[in-house]
């Protein structure tokens, strides 16, 4: 069987499971052969035991069986795929790849958001990151010359449609954006990995893809209308805490450095939310904003 056609059984089985919680084999059979996952064939048990650990292996998605209430199967660590993981990411991307290559008749009525060039590079840049190989790069920053440097890459990460390379570059650790590179080549050159270096650990008192010598601040932000909802759903950061609610508000705090891209996305909600704390994050975005009222200043 094509590998496609494999991934669409996993893909079915958790988003199945995870929608009605708890399916007993048989139910989960008939639900299966039902939606006609391959032709209206049965889900015997042997087959789903090794999807099952195909599952684990795969996306790290433990389904378990519940033996004292009617053997059945559940998905028993539910925020793996709920958390900014790969597998997560994966299941996810796998989940809209399936559904859409299902449904190219309505190509015309499913609308997409436009992906940034970059993603050529990516089979090149993970082979760097299994191998531990230097790249040699040539890169052009907006509104720059192009120039061409040599790098170590550290890891991946995707934030607003684009992707960015964390690399050391011999004196600093710096971040790409995979757009701006104009070549991208993997050298024979071998780098060591620091072994207390952590990725995410790195990125971890920021929001976005900005790492820069920001101070850590607690902020406070009060969300009016619709935004509290967004937040809830989507928080910004991982240390958002609602600490307050009213009829009109909800605040929410966070831990910290208000870096310019933590700045724009306070500023996307325009005024449905307010920054009450630090009051010099309020002065910075309260500039930013009579700057763009002075500039659409109408004259009368």
């Amino acid at each position: 069987m094509k590998p496609a056609k494999i991934f669409q059984q996993y893909i079915w089985i958790v988003n199945t499971l995870r929608q009605y919680k708890r399916l007993s084999l048989e139910q989960l059979n008939e639900l299966w052969v039902k939606d006609q996952v391959i032709g209206g064939e049965s889900l015997n048990r042997k087959s789903f035991l090794r999807h099952k650990d195909a599952i684990l292996n795969m996306f790290g998605i433990i389904i378990e069986c519940d033996l004292e209430h009617g053997y059945k199967y559940f998905i028993s660590n539910p925020e793996v795929i709920n958390d900014d993981t790969i597998e997560g990411w994966m299941l996810s991307t796998l989940t809209v790849n399936t559904v859409l290559s299902d449904s190219i008749s309505l190509r015309n009525r499913i609308l997409l958001e436009n992906v940034p060039a970059g993603e050529q590079y990516l089979q090149t840049i993970i082979l760097a990151l299994k191998t531990n190989r230097r790249l040699a790069i040539t890169y052009q920053r907006f509104g720059h010359d192009g120039y061409e440097t040599t790098l170590s890459p550290y890891a991946l990460k995707l934030f607003h449609q684009r992707w960015y390379i964390l690399a050391y570059t011999g004196r600093h650790i710096a971040t790409y954006a995979l757009d701006r590179m104009l070549s991208v080549e993997i050298t024979d050159e071998v780098f060591e990995m620091p072994e207390d270096f952590s990725p995410e650990d790195y990125y971890a008192e920021y929001y976005g893809i900005t790492a820069d010598d920001t101070p850590m601040a607690h902020v406070v932000i009060r969300a009016y209308g619709n935004v509290p909802n967004y937040l809830r759903t989507l928080p910004l950061h991982v240390s958002q805490k609602e600490i307050g609610h009213t009829d009109e508000h909800t605040d929410f705090s966070y831990n910290i450095r208000p870096s310019v891209d933590f700045v724009l996305a306070l500023m996307s909600y325009n005024d449905g939310l307010e920054v009450l704390e630090p009051k010099e994050l309020r002065q910075q975005i309260h500039n930013i904003f009579q700057a763009s009222l002075n500039r659409y200043s109408i004259d009368s």
